[in-house]
């Protein structure tokens, strides 16, 4: 089995993600579970030796249950945070994940039965673009609502 690019990096980690960007009516589809109280995108952790297209065409084959094709990169994002994993709790993280946009059909209907890497069971929610609880990356519910052709790059500080 592949390995997820998740790298000791001082006193914290490096991760490498990908993102999918599934857009409907309005609409942004996120992922939650039930051990914690926010939203995150479709996506995960880039495994070694693999494309960032290919980890993104997995990523939500897993997480939907259906093979999207990729319309193009939207978003590079640096984020710096604090991991609230029990296993990491307070370390900090250096994420630099890539967004892409991705074709949905009309007869697209998602089907979560995957696990976050917390344990908990994961399912899929619609989240309007002018959201209605906490999500992650935050820059979805700005940058979604006017979307740009070009690649936007993006720098979250949430570290002290």
């Amino acid at each position: 089995m592949a390995q997820d690019i998740t790298l000791p990096a001082g006193d914290g980690w490096f991760n490498l993600r990908v993102g999918a960007i599934i857009l409907r009516d309005g609409k942004v589809l996120m992922v939650g579970n039930d051990r914690v109280d926010y939203l995150y995108s479709v996506g995960g952790r880039v495994q070694f030796g693999e494309s960032l297209e290919d980890a993104v065409r997995r990523e939500v084959r897993e997480e939907t249950g259906a093979a999207l094709e990729i319309e193009r990169l939207g978003f590079v994002h640096e984020d710096f945070f604090l991991c609230d994993l029990p296993d990491k709790l307070g370390q900090p993280i250096h994420e630099l994940g890539f967004y892409f946009y991705m074709k949905t059909p009309a007869d697209f209907e998602p089907l979560c039965q995957s696990w976050a890497v917390n344990g908990g069971e994961e399912f899929l929610e619609w989240m309007p673009l002018d959201r209605v609880r906490p999500a992650f990356p935050a820059f979805f519910f700005t940058e979604l609502l006017h979307p740009d052709p070009s690649v936007r790059h993006i720098v979250t500080q949430e570290m002290p």
